[in-house]
C-alpha cells in the first residue's frame, strides 16, 4: 500500500514539475519572440543630452501656463492632461481651443512622444521642438497671432525673465520663440512611462499575467506587430487607414492635407500603443469609443480580418500591460 501511495505522489510531483517546465519554456519562447519586434523603453529620449534641470523646470511651467494663449484660457496641458492619472490626453474626440472652437483631430498623447519619428497625425513636425511651436500659433488651438507677440507677452512676465536667463545663458535675448519651444520639449522629454511590458522585455518573466501573455501571443499571431512594433509599438511609420476596407469617415485625408500628393490620401501616422488603454477615444477623428472597438476595427480595416470576441479580449488584455506602472489602477 505504501509503495502504491509513494508511486502516486511521485507521479503527481513529476507531472506538476513537467507542467511547470513546459510553462517556463513557453514564457522563454514568448520572450525571445517578442524581442524580435519590440524594444524596452530606453532611459533617455532623443535630444535630452542637452536638457538641464533649469530648462526642464521652465518647460514644465510653460506647459501648464494658460498665458501662452490669446485669452489666457488655454495651455498645452488643457488638451494634454497629466494630472489625476490622465495619460497626456483629454479623452475627448477632438479638443476645444482657446475660443471654444473644436479642433478637427484627436489630441495624441505627449507621453513618450519624443521616440516617435515625427509629430502630429500627419507627421508635419520633425520633433518635439517643432511640434511645440504649432499649437500656440494655431488659430483654433491657442490662437496667438505670431511669434513676436508670444515673445513680448512672456518677456513682460517678471518670473519668466530670470528663468529664461538661467535656462538659456548663452542666448541674447533669452526669451525667444525658439527657446520657448526648446524648454517645453525639454519637459516633454521627461514624460517617460515604463510599463510591466518593459519589465517582461527586460527579462522579468513574471511581469505579465497568463492572460496578458496569451494576448501578446495573439497580437503577434494576428500580425498586429507588422505596424505596431519597436519601442512605442507604433509611432514610427505611416499607413493608409483602410488598407483592406475603406474607413467610413473620409473627410480628413491625412498626410494629403499637407502634401497635396494624391498618393498620400488617407495616410496617417501609426499610433503608438503605450498607455493606449487610457487614451480613448481612438483614431485620428476620435470616433472609436472603446479599445475593444479599436482592435476590432483595425483588424477589419487593415487586414480584412473579423476577430472573435475571444481574440479581441486577448489583445486588449495585452494592451493593458503597456500602461505606465504609476497610472495602473
Amino acid at each position: 500500500m505504501k509503495t502504491i501511495v509513494c508511486l502516486l505522489v511521485a507521479g503527481l510531483f513529476l507531472s506538476v514539475n513537467a507542467s511547470y517546465a513546459s510553462d517556463a519554456g513557453d514564457v522563454d519562447r514568448l520572450l525571445k519572440r517578442a524581442l524580435r519586434d519590440f524594444d524596452p523603453l530606453p532611459e533617455k529620449m532623443p535630444g535630452s543630452e542637452n536638457d538641464t534641470a533649469e530648462r526642464i523646470a521652465l518647460g514644465k511651467k510653460l506647459f501648464f501656463d494658460k498665458r501662452l494663449s490669446i485669452n489666457d484660457t488655454q495651455s498645452c496641458a488643457s488638451c494634454h492632461r497629466l494630472e489625476d492619472g490622465f495619460a497626456g490626453v483629454d479623452n475627448l474626440p477632438t479638443s476645444p481651443g482657446a475660443r471654444g472652437e473644436l479642433g478637427t483631430r484627436n489630441s495624441p498623447t505627449v507621453l513618450n512622444a519624443g521616440w516617435q519619428s515625427s509629430q502630429f497625425w500627419d507627421g508635419r513636425a520633425d520633433d518635439l521642438v517643432e511640434q511645440a511651436k504649432g499649437p500656440i500659433l494655431n488659430p483654433v488651438e491657442m490662437g496667438m497671432p505670431d511669434e513676436k507677440t508670444v515673445e513680448n507677452k512672456i518677456q513682460a512676465i517678471a518670473e519668466y525673465q530670470a528663468a529664461f536667463t538661467v535656462a538659456f545663458p548663452d542666448s541674447k535675448p533669452a526669451v525667444t520663440y525658439q527657446n520657448i519651444a526648446e524648454a517645453i520639449a525639454a519637459f516633454e522629454r521627461t514624460l517617460r512611462t515604463p510599463s510591466r511590458f518593459d519589465d517582461f522585455l527586460n527579462g522579468d518573466k513574471t511581469a505579465l499575467t497568463q492572460a496578458e501573455q496569451q494576448g501578446l501571443k495573439t497580437f503577434i499571431k494576428l500580425d498586429c506587430r507588422q505596424c505596431h512594433d519597436g519601442v512605442l509599438l507604433g509611432g514610427e511609420a505611416f499607413e493608409y487607414l483602410g488598407k483592406k476596407r475603406p474607413y467610413e469617415n473620409q473627410s480628413d485625408q491625412g498626410v494629403y492635407e499637407v502634401s497635396k500628393d494624391d498618393d498620400d490620401r488617407m495616410m496617417f501616422k501609426v499610433a503608438p500603443l503605450r498607455n493606449v488603454a487610457l487614451t480613448a477615444p481612438y483614431f485620428h477623428d476620435g470616433k472609436i469609443a472603446t479599445l475593444a472597438d479599436a482592435v476590432r476595427a483595425m483588424a477589419w480595416l487593415q487586414m480584412k480580418k473579423k476577430l472573435t470576441d475571444q481574440q479581441v479580449d486577448e489583445v486588449v488584455s495585452f494592451l493593458k500591460s503597456l500602461t505606465d506602472k504609476s497610472r495602473e489602477k
